[in-house]
């Protein structure tokens, strides 16, 4: 009989390392090609820091420039099949389709990035871009002459109105005559349009041009070429405008994705909103351009320390949109679901926003 239960305890303890050891295959879908130097870009290197950091853990596959559209379930359904069991959605409008997956398949996990509605297989995982993007802001303010600013952004989603409104209110903050001129492409990429946007917005006298694309080949080269500063978003990419980059928004999703992978293999993870700033290193700030004086980056260094240790908040009240109505009020700091819901403009932003 003892014979029979060390031999029960033996086949136990083989198949609970199997399944401890086994390989966890992880998929990502990403709206637009990894080359971009941008959104999709700083997606890939999480995934290849994953990869680096659980090898032998960990396989990743990643699919480019999927719509977000039916052809996005088609995918992640071809996903599941070939045995991913944790699948980051990586754009803001992959949200309906994985939701509609995830209910198909409830023993495969899902990330939606930039969202807030969960399920009991999909959590939610967002950065505070705005935060960096603020710092970015304060650069602007200072190096702009004429003081007008530009802003392309993809669409006008409430994390690239954070990010505009951030940019703004830290620009404003060393400089209240700037004015930021925003103009939306209604595109995650679209080269040809963006090139006429910062034309478009050079012509009209800003000197200064921030961005929220996902790609940043096409719009810092032309800033360079018109001879008119720059700042990114995403990554850090002035390498692409070594005359007139400033600095700008830099996203690390490495250490996330490891954490999750994680918490997948060992079943300790949990639907949620995963959500961080500054202080857990999954958003930065870019590196400084040679454009930006010595001074200026001390003074955004100063900010970046009050930040990151909670005594700055950028969107503290009393904050009132650019009409005048109390957003946030005295004493207030929004919570997530009131970012989530963000869909106005402070003060010195000019651009059209859609109809409620």
């Amino acid at each position: 009989m003892r014979a029979v239960l060390l031999l029960i305890s033996f086949f136990a303890l083989s198949t609970i390392c199997h399944a401890e050891n086994t390989t966890l295959k992880a998929g990502f879908l990403c709206v637009g090609p990894t080359s971009d130097w941008g959104w999709n870009y700083a997606h890939n290197n999480g995934r290849m820091q994953l990869e680096k950091r659980l090898a032998g853990q960990v396989q990743t596959t990643i699919a480019e420039k999927i719509p977000e559209s039916a052809e996005a379930e088609r995918v992640l359904e071809k996903m599941i099949a070939q045995g991913n069991k944790l699948i980051f959605t990586t754009s803001y409008g992959y949200l309906e389709p994985a939701l509609r997956v995830a209910k198909r398949h409830p023993d495969v996990v899902f990330m939606q990035v930039n969202r807030f509605e969960t399920a009991k297989n999909l959590g939610t995982y967002f950065s505070h871009q705005y935060q960096p993007m603020y710092l970015a802001g304060i650069a602007a303010g200072r190096m702009s002459k004429s003081n007008k600013l530009g802003f392309i952004a993809a669409h006008p989603v409430p994390p690239l109105l954070q990010a505009i409104n951030a940019f703004t209110l830290g620009a404003r903050s060393v400089n209240n005559k700037i004015q930021t001129k925003v103009v939306f492409i209604n595109s995650w990429s679209d080269p040809g349009l963006e090139a006429e946007a910062v034309k478009g917005l050079a012509e009209a006298g800003c000197d200064v041009v921030a961005h929220a694309q996902d790609n940043q080949n096409t719009i810092l080269p032309t800033c360079d070429k018109l001879g008119i500063y720059s700042v990114g978003f995403y990554t850090d990419a002035g390498k692409l405008a070594p005359k007139g980059w400033l600095t700008g928004a830099c996203l690390d999703w490495g250490p996330f994705y490891e954490q999750i992978a994680k918490a997948v293999k060992d079943r300790t993870w949990k639907s949620g909103s995963y959500t961080a700033g500054m202080e857990a290193g999954y958003i930065k700030l870019s590196s400084f351009g040679q454009a930006v004086p010595e001074a200026v980056r001390k003074e955004i260094l100063d900010k970046e320390k009050l930040i990151e240790n909670g005594k700055f908040y950028v969107f503290a009240g009393p904050l009132k949109d650019r009409d005048g109505v109390e957003r946030i009020a005295v004493g207030s700091k929004p919570d997530l679901k009131q970012l989530s819901q963000m869909n106005w403009f402070v003060s010195g932003v000019q651009g059209a926003l859609p109809k409620k």
